[in-house]
């Protein structure tokens, strides 16, 4: 059989494969370690595995809700607008659902660092379909002023407008055109992680035992090569027998050459990196299963510490992206907004206060608040109430005015 490695001339292999990538970009994902580092390989860290997949399926969870607001109204959600079900339920005609598409979308932002979506239009120039695009394959062009998406879609160039693809990045290069890869840039930390994975991995498979030095009265290379190849299927057997006791030639002993891992404090070095991980994303290390400094009185606000400053700019880059793709310029009756009351609801006590402070302060109706927690309405809710005694807020005026008439007469 011939072997075939990857070649960047060869069609049927991605750009993004890893060969090519050294390829193109020479040292740029090889780690201090020796390790190119690659989206595969990173994800085969589970610290970034989690980490990416907690902030990719939370975004994908969200409602995603297209509003209408009137001119003089507050605004509502619009259901039977047809752009609502191509933004909540299901984004192109292959049935790609909202959830797979939004985790998708932040899965390759997470990891490659920029994700783009083509935005199909009928001829009223009305949103019909959402295309994820692979963004190995797409490279943006600046000339004339107007910035321009080059994709190859089988070996055939588009070119996309601005206007018509959504465009995610990680974080922008000083151009605003490139893009920074959290995987390329912090090639170092991740490779960090993955050389101690491979070599607890190792440490394991080799029964525990640690590289060894073969000391003994040998007189040529060949007798050297002999006695380390008995020596290293007596080790073997010992280990799949589960024997404790191995038997050594007169004249000859085995030396550690190499520290275990507790000596090499293995353990706490991965557990600082799961740290460094949880730095890169942004995510509290509780988040990641590691409960070394969670409590129960700091988890909740762990969760709010999640939603402002993890989440908040993913779902506020989503939102304006878009408003500005999907809709007109200078539009203000149409908007898309992601609905983040689930994770901001807290425990039932804190809920609960903050629901009754809502209500009594007039700030939302009785049937608004069990609305929340999904409760049918009750007559006479739909009013605003004020101060601790609940009164309808339009009793409240009316028998205001009739004391200031007294306090006259």
């Amino acid at each position: 059989m011939i072997e075939q490695r990857a070649s960047i001339e060869n069609p049927s292999v991605p750009l993004s494969h890893p060969d090519v990538l050294a390829l193109i970009f020479g040292d740029a994902f090889k780690s201090s370690t020796g390790i190119t580092v690659t989206t595969e390989k990173a994800l085969g860290v589970p610290t970034v595995w989690a980490a990416v997949n907690l902030i990719a399926d939370t975004i994908a969870t969200l409602p995603l809700q297209l509003f209408h607001k009137p001119a003089d109204g507050a605004a509502e959600v619009a259901k039977s607008d047809p752009l609502y079900t191509l933004l909540h339920d299901v984004v192109n005609e292959d049935k790609l659902t909202s959830f797979k598409w939004r985790k998708l979308l932040m899965t390759t932002a997470l990891t490659g660092g920029r994700a783009y979506t083509y935005i199909e239009r009928n001829k009223a120039q009305r949103a019909v379909n959402l295309w994820p695009l692979d963004p190995a394959n797409m490279e943006i062009k600046r000339a004339d002023n107007r910035t321009r998406y080059h994709f190859k879609d089988d070996g055939k160039p588009i070119v996309y407008e601005a206007g018509d693809i959504l465009d995610i990045p990680f974080m922008l290069a000083t151009d605003g055109l490139s893009h920074r890869s959290p995987i390329a840039t912090l090639k170092n930390a991740l490779g960090l992680a993955i050389a101690m994975e491979q070599y607890a991995s190792r440490f394991f498979q080799n029964g525990g035992v640690p590289p060894l030095a073969l000391e003994g009265p040998q007189a040529s290379s060949g007798a050297v090569s002999r006695a380390t190849t008995a020596i290293e299927d007596a080790v073997k057997r010992a280990i799949e027998e589960n024997r404790n006791i191995l038997y050594m030639p007169a004249g000859h002993k085995l030396a550690k050459i190499a520290f275990n891992p507790e000596e090499a404090q293995l353990i706490k070095a991965r557990a600082f990196q799961l740290l460094e991980i949880a730095r890169i994303y942004g995510v509290p290390p509780v988040f990641l299963q590691d409960l070394t400094f969670g409590t129960y009185s700091n988890s909740e606000q762990q969760d709010l510490h999640y939603v402002k400053h993890t989440i908040s700019h993913w779902l506020k880059l989503l939102e304006q992206e878009i408003n500005a793709k999907l809709f007109s310029p200078g539009n203000r009756k149409r908007f898309a907004e992601f609905n983040v009351d689930g994770l901001l609801r807290g425990d039932f006590k804190t809920r609960m206060d903050g629901m009754a402070a809502g209500v009594q302060n007039a700030l939302r109706t009785p049937n608004e608040g069990r609305a929340k927690d999904n409760l049918k309405p009750l007559p006479g809710g739909d009013q605003l109430f004020i101060n601790s005694a609940s009164v309808p807020i339009d009793g409240l005026e009316a028998g205001g005015e009739g004391n200031e008439g007294d306090d006259d007469e």
